[in-house]
Order: structure tokens, then sequence, then C-alpha cells
């Protein structure tokens, strides 16, 4: 019986990939037939002449599910966090679908060569073996294959971008020059900081479960700092143990900091300490032991900053403009 109703099934989609509009009903009329007798899949969203599945739409969701489900919330609240995840989930999988269409319909290709490519930048970023990433891959239910075609998914979809979005803004020097006369007493003074650290790496490939533990230590971290303990102290007490890695990292310049470092020290004074980041590194915290202010800026010391920002904040905009009039020409029906 059940290899009957997976037949069904095979053969209605192996239709859709002909005849797209007749195998949705082929697709229809094998899942109605196969609610009679077992549950095996069904549509969650049609996209144009493409569909969503509730299998892709559980795998997608699927590390999400597992990290709400290990911060311990109350029954309710996971309830309605895990409803949240599915919506968002859903909608990010209509937009694939509308801008994979894009990107067929834009002749848009990327090799394998490129593919073998970026898939060697993200095991050498992560410091993974051939072997240890399918290991990772195995683990999440995902075969290299499938992986392969996510990365190529995922080169096309920026190639469209850059297509329909980014090749069509341009900063000019009177935008530059205006955002700075806008802006010019934030820009003025730069701020030196300097920071001291303590880090909490995560094993590559951590579970959900493994991450959340390694967060506790850190938030156990800053709570003795936070009832009076000295952080270079407290980064004494840990480093024996090899549980943390941290120190006097000597001073930056705000303009210098990534981005997530400078929105958690925003508003934050000299002895203070930022709340726990996440980074590539792991967990950290950040101590300020002092700052000092540096001259000011130049519209020539910061046009580069000026335009980056600029050109980010124009393309964000663009874009969801773009997918904006794209879903509104597009033929999208939700089936939860």
């Amino acid at each position: 019986m059940k290899k009957n109703i997976e037949t069904k099934i095979s053969d209605a989609f192996k239709s859709y990939l002909f005849y797209p509009v007749l195998g949705i009903a082929l697709y229809l009329m094998a899942a109605n037939t196969v609610m009679a007798a077992e549950i095996v899949d069904r549509i969650v969203a049609i996209v144009n002449d493409d569909i969503i599945t509730l299998s892709e739409l559980r795998q997608a969701e699927a590390p999400y599910r597992q990290k709400i489900k290990g911060m311990n919330y109350l029954s309710e609240k996971e309830r309605a966090m895990l409803f949240k995840v599915r919506q968002d989930i859903l909608k990010r999988l209509v937009d694939d679908k509308l801008t994979d269409q894009e990107v067929k319909r834009s002749k848009i290709t990327v090799s394998g060569n490129e593919v073998n490519a970026a898939i060697e930048r993200i095991k050498e970023a992560n410091y993974l073996t051939d072997e240890q990433l399918r290991e990772g891959l195995q683990a999440q239910g995902m075969t290299m294959l499938a992986y392969r075609q996510t990365i190529k998914d995922q080169i096309l979809r920026r190639r469209l971008v850059n297509l329909e979005v980014k090749s069509k803004v341009v900063i000019t020097d009177e935008d530059i020059k205006a955002y700075y006369e806008k802006h010019k007493e934030g820009l003025d003074a730069d701020k030196k900081y300097h920071l001291w650290n303590i880090t909490m790496s995560v094993p590559p490939l951590s579970t959900a479960g493994q991450k959340q533990k390694i967060y506790r230590q850190m938030e156990d971290v800053r709570s003795k700092f936070m009832h009076g303990e000295a952080f270079n102290e407290l980064v004494k007490s840990y480093t024996p143990y090899r549980l943390v890695d941290g120190g006097d990292l000597g001073m930056f310049p705000y303009s210098g900091l990534a981005s997530k470092l400078q929105k958690a020290i925003e508003g934050l004074h000299a002895g203070d300490i930022t709340q726990v980041i996440e980074t590539d590194a792991g967990f950290q915290l950040f101590y300020i032991k002092s700052i000092e202010n540096l001259s000011e800026k130049s519209i020539t010391d910061v046009s580069a900053e000026i335009e980056e920002k600029l050109y980010n904040e124009i393309v964000n905009r663009k874009f969801d403009a773009w997918l904006d009039d794209l879903r509104a020409r597009s033929h999208i029906k939700i089936q939860q």
C-alpha cells in the first residue's frame, strides 16, 4: 500500500516537471487519494506554477524549531514562537521560489566549479575538513548533493539581485555631501575604546543544546562581574581551565569595530560590560576599560564609510520594493 502511495506522488511530481499547471492538479488528486489511507505530504503554498510542500517547510524550519525547544520557554510562549517561525520560513520559501523563477527567466547560470569554490571557502572559513562537513550535513538530514544545490541557489539569487538591484544603484558626490552635512554632528568626533575580552568558543557542528550550555556559562561570567568581581580577575579565573580565552585587546576606534560590537557598546561607558554576543569566534563579552575622544573627521575621512552606508540602505530599500512588485505580479496561494 505504501509503495503504491509513493508511486502516485512520484508520478504527480514527474507530471508537474513537464506540465506545471496539469502537474499541480495531478498532485492534488494524488494527495487526496493518499489522505484516505496515509498522510505522506501536502502542498502548503502555490507560487505561480511552482509548489511548496509541507516536507520542504518542515526541513527548512527544523533548525529553528530545535533551537526554540532548547530554550525551555513556557509552553504558550514556545507555541507562539514556533508559529511565528513557521510563518517567517514559509514567507522566505515563497520569496525564494519567486526569485528562482526570475533566475530562470533571466537565464542566469552558475558552473559546477563555482559551486565547488564556494563550498571550499565555507569549509576554510569554518575550519572544516570535507569529512566533517559531510558528517555535519548527515546529522542535519542533508546529503552533499542537496547541499550543493542549496549553495548553487544562493549564488544564483545573489546574481539576480546584482542584476535587478545593485547594478542600478549609483551614489554621487552630492549624495555623500548631503549625508555628511545632515549627520555631521554624529560623524565629527570618533571615539577610541580600550577593550578587554572573554571568549567561549563553540565547537563546529555543536547542537543547539550544547550551544545553549556554553551561552549559560558566559551569562554566569557576566553575572559575577555585575556582582562586583573584576573583569581581569575573571579572565585569570577561567583561562587555566581552558573554558574561556581573552584579555586585554588594546585600543580601537569606534569606526573600526564590527557593526555587531558597535551596537553592543552603544550607550555604554568606561567600566561597563556588554551583553553576551554570539560571533564567529563563539560567545563573547567585552569590557570597556576606558574611552578616549579623537579629533574631528573631515568629509574625506568618512567619504567611503558614508558611500557604503548609503549604498546598503538604497540596495535594501530597492530590493524590498522589487520583491513587493514581484509578489504583486505573481499568483501566490498559501494553504496552511
